[in-house]
This record gives structure tokens, C-alpha cells and sequence, in this order.
């Protein structure tokens, strides 16, 4: 009985929701990069295009509802349950992704060696860990599922939709792939587990957790073998 009350009032509160379709606005955006002149897609501002609109979607999407915290999977009951599935979820995708990157890609031929000249590599140590890491993937974790996966469930897309669709999107922001490269296709099957434990649980602190933890576990295991 508590189950069923309980998702008749997350329905409810889905049914109910205003601007909804703002999360089309970053969808659009990176559409619009990738067929914009070479000259323009590598200036580094332009890079950031999206993601400035996801940002302005979300801002103005939350002025626009009540209970924006609770829409996007942020009520304070299930942080324990994040915490839980967010860190094992972060070590088994980050020891996967890092013999991957280490292993599989080396074999096919790529390289991983260019990861030492990135932004996030130039940053102190004790900027990045914990505390920048923690921002950047509540920031990213905010937009690609809280807000752009939950907005297409609230319109009416099913998992099997929803989720590939905000995980692509994830791993083809312009930022990201002009950052990570060729290893920019791991964020696919991250995109891909992350959006399926938010769309089974509705707790943004399942993904953060769990981004915080693989980007952290990725990040001392890289710097330590890059030297």
C-alpha cells in the first residue's frame, strides 16, 4: 500500500511539472555545435555552449516548479541508499574503465599518455581530491540525469529511451570530447549505469556518489601511472 502511494505521488508530481521542455534546449545546443564550422567547434568558449544552456534550463526550470530538489531525486531520506549503491557502483565502473584505458585501448592502438596534458590533470592534488572531483560530478550529474533524464521521463519517454539518449549526450558534450578524445566513448556505458540506477531509485545521490567515487579511483590510478 505504501508502495502505490508512493508512486502515485511521484506521478503526480511529474504530471504536474511546468517547463519540462527546457531540457530539449541543451539537446538542441549540441546538435547545433556539431554542425557548426570546425573554426568555430574549436574555439574553447564555444566548447561550452551546451552545457551554458543546460545550465540556464535548469535555473530557469526550478524557478518555474515547486520542490525542484525532490523532482530531481534530492530529498534527504535515500542518501544512505546513494551512498550504498553510489560507491559500489563507482569502484566496479572504475576498475572496469581503468583496464580499459590502460589494456584494451593500448591493443587497439590508442593511447592514453595525452590524459597528463588535460586540464584536470594540471589542477593541485588538493584541489581535485575529493573536493573538486565532488563538483564537478554533482554538477554534471545534476544536468545529464537529475535534470535532462528526469525531464524526458516526465514527458513521457521510457527508460529504454530516455536513458541512452541522456547518456549519448553525456558522452558527446563538446567539452568532454575535446578533453578525453577517443576515450570520450567510455562515458556511453557510464552514462548508460548511472541513468538506469536514477531511473530505478529517482535518488540523484546514487549517480553522484558513484561519478565522485570512479572519477576519483581513475584520477589516483592515472596520475600515479603517468608519473
Amino acid at each position: 500500500m505504501a508502495v502505490s502511494g508512493s508512486v502515485s505521488t511521484s506521478h503526480a508530481t511529474h504530471t504536474e511539472e511546468r517547463g519540462t521542455a527546457l531540457a530539449l534546449l541543451p539537446l538542441v545546443a549540441t546538435l547545433l555545435y556539431y554542425v557548426s564550422p570546425l573554426e568555430l567547434r574549436q574555439q574553447s568558449l564555444y566548447q561550452f555552449l551546451p552545457q551554458a544552456f543546460a545550465y540556464a534550463a535548469l535555473l530557469t526550470w526550478s524557478r518555474l516548479n515547486t520542490a525542484p530538489a525532490q523532482r530531481l531525486g534530492l530529498a534527504s531520506p535515500p542518501i544512505a541508499q546513494g551512498l550504498r549503491w553510489g560507491t559500489a557502483t563507482g569502484l566496479a565502473l572504475g576498475m572496469v574503465n581503468l583496464l580499459v584505458i590502460l589494456y584494451l585501448v593500448p591493443l587497439l592502438g590508442g593511447d592514453y599518455r595525452f590524459l597528463a596534458d588535460t586540464p584536470h590533470a594540471k589542477i593541485p592534488l588538493f584541489l581535485m581530491l575529493p573536493w573538486f572531483i565532488l563538483f564537478i560530478a554533482t554538477m554534471v550529474e545534476l544536468n545529464f540525469r537529475g535534470f535532462l533524464l528526469g525531464r524526458l521521463r516526465a514527458l513521457g519517454l521510457p527508460p529504454p529511451l530516455a536513458v541512452p539518449i541522456s547518456a549519448v549526450l553525456f558522452a558527446f558534450d563538446p567539452f568532454l570530447v575535446a578533453t578525453f578524445r577517443h576515450l570520450h566513448w567510455i562515458a556511453i556505458w557510464d552514462g548508460l549505469v548511472w541513468g538506469l540506477l536514477y531511473c530505478r531509485q529517482h535518488n540523484l545521490y546514487t549517480p553522484i556518489v558513484a561519478h565522485t567515487v570512479e572519477v576519483i579511483l581513475l584520477y589516483v590510478a592515472m596520475r600515479t601511472v603517468l608519473g
